[in-house]
């Protein structure tokens, strides 16, 4: 996925959930933050920050957030890229070839699963999730309990016994990490129901992507380890 009207600034503060205090160009500006999650690992006063310049005069926040600078490392913050790039990655043949049908936000009991594909006979479910937090080379998810996560992933063992394919996909919005794991210490039962789907027959995936200041794609696969 690409972005437009990409300038680099310095992260100041967050302000809310939706919105930092920027400088761009030297001076200071309102910007919208593409996540609400915490990244209080990551959104650090004096933090290097990749920006996106909104055309909307009308709008208040002048820019949107995409990403900063973790020592060396880019991350990717958008919420909405990894939906979007698995969505590229899936039309390409990233899971599979010959994908006749992509369909996002499938309604299936009572949720909305991110990708739904077909490929000749094979009727597949994809459940999304951005992954931020990192250390030591480490990955996990969640960074806060997600009763929404757990409820996802007992919709994709229903989608099995349905006789579909279930995965769940982990896009780690970075490059160059270890391996993923789920967040036992921050949300246990998540970590439980993911060892249950797993067991039941969901498949479970792990990629990094390729994050460049105007551009996210998914890249490799990483180890997941469910211990």
């Amino acid at each position: 996925m690409k972005y437009e009207n990409i300038k680099e600034g310095v992260f100041l503060e967050r302000v809310n959930r939706f919105v930092a205090r920027v400088t761009v160009d030297g001076e200071e500006a309102w910007c919208h933050v593409k996540n609400t999650g915490r990244c209080r690992e990551l959104l650090l006063p004096g933090t290097k920050a990749i920006v996106s310049e909104n055309s909307n005069p009308g709008r208040k926040t002048r820019y949107d957030l995409i990403s900063v600078y973790k020592g060396d490392r880019l991350v990717n913050i958008d919420s909405q890229a990894p939906n979007q790039a698995a969505a590229e990655w899936l039309k390409a043949g990233g899971l599979c070839p010959g994908i006749t049908k992509i369909i996002r936000e499938k309604t299936w009991g009572d949720s909305r699963l991110d990708l739904y594909a077909e490929a000749g006979e094979r009727r597949i479910f994809l459940e999304v999730k951005g992954v931020t937090l990192e250390e030591d080379g480490v990955v996990r998810f969640p960074d806060a309990p997600t009763q929404r996560g757990i409820k996802h992933l007992k919709e994709l063992e229903s989608c099995l016994r349905a006789g579909c394919e279930a995965y769940i996909l982990f896009v780690i919005q970075m490059e160059g990490v270890r391996y993923f794991e789920p967040n036992r210490a921050a949300h246990p039962a998540f970590a439980d129901a993911l060892v249950s789907a797993c067991q039941a027959g969901v498949r479970i995936l792990a990629y990094d992507c390729l994050v460049c200041p105007d551009s996210m794609e998914i890249h490799s696969p990483v180890p997941v380890l469910l211990r």
